[in-house]
């Protein structure tokens, strides 16, 4: 099957999606922190079913190829992604479909799913978390500075923004994330676990460097009949 990039107007910006495939069963991919549809989900682009599943990848505002505006972090990023990703789907003329989260992308996911949950089909989430503790700014801190990453992560993203941008954008992220941990609960979405009423799937590496595994734990525990 053909495979669509494009771009179409959501809520004021021009968003940047990829679109494959012809199944009943529509699923968006939701990249993580400075990801993009090909960046972080090639492989299921190219590789999931075509024929059960009609599969969108979006790049978030101001990731990606959905650049301007440069991307930002006010304190509702997160629920501005969640509105962004819903609408574009609405936009795309789908009225049923699922989520496919992974870290940022799993977390806006989790917000999408709660607010939103007449339009959301099923959610699969790996590598999120819903609040923020000191340990994790610790951890955040630690990937500041994109010039000690390794070369491996950091090529297709630095090929992709530049070296200013993709540099400049991973700091401001770091303060943006770390921003939840001032709060007493630490919370990015803890209390919306319960509002989400699709069947879930939360899926945890074992080794993830970022996320430690008490937060899959969690949302596996505060959302009903989640696996």
């Amino acid at each position: 099957t053909s495979m669509t990039s494009a771009k179409i107007q959501v809520n004021g910006v021009h968003l940047h999606y990829q679109l494959t495939g012809e199944g009943s069963h529509a699923v968006l991919l939701l990249p993580g922190m400075l990801g993009s549809g090909q960046t972080d989900f090639g492989p299921q682009l190219k590789s999931m079913n075509k024929q059960i599943f009609t599969i969108v990848a979006w790049d978030p505002r101001g990731y990606g190829q959905s650049i301007p505006p440069s991307r930002d972090f006010p304190p509702d990023f997160f629920e501005r992604d969640a509105k962004d990703a819903v609408d574009l789907m609405q936009a795309l003329k789908f009225k049923k479909f699922s989520l496919l989260g992974w870290s940022d992308g799993g977390i806006t996911a989790l917000i999408a799913a709660a607010k939103y949950p007449t339009l959301i089909h099923k959610l699969v989430v790996w590598g999120a978390n819903a609040s923020v503790t000191q340990e994790d700014v610790r951890i955040y801190n630690g990937i500041r500075d994109v010039s000690k990453w390794s070369e491996k992560v950091k090529k297709p993203l630095e090929e992709m923004y530049g070296h200013k941008y993709f540099a400049k954008t991973c700091e401001a992220w770091v303060d943006g994330i770390s921003r939840f941990a001032e709060k007493s609960d630490g919370s990015i979405c803890q209390q919306l676990l319960p509002d989400i009423k699709c069947p879930t799937f939360i899926i945890h590496g074992e080794k993830d460097p970022l996320v430690p595994q008490a937060h899959a734990e969690y949302i596996h525990k505060h959302i009903k009949d989640s696996r």
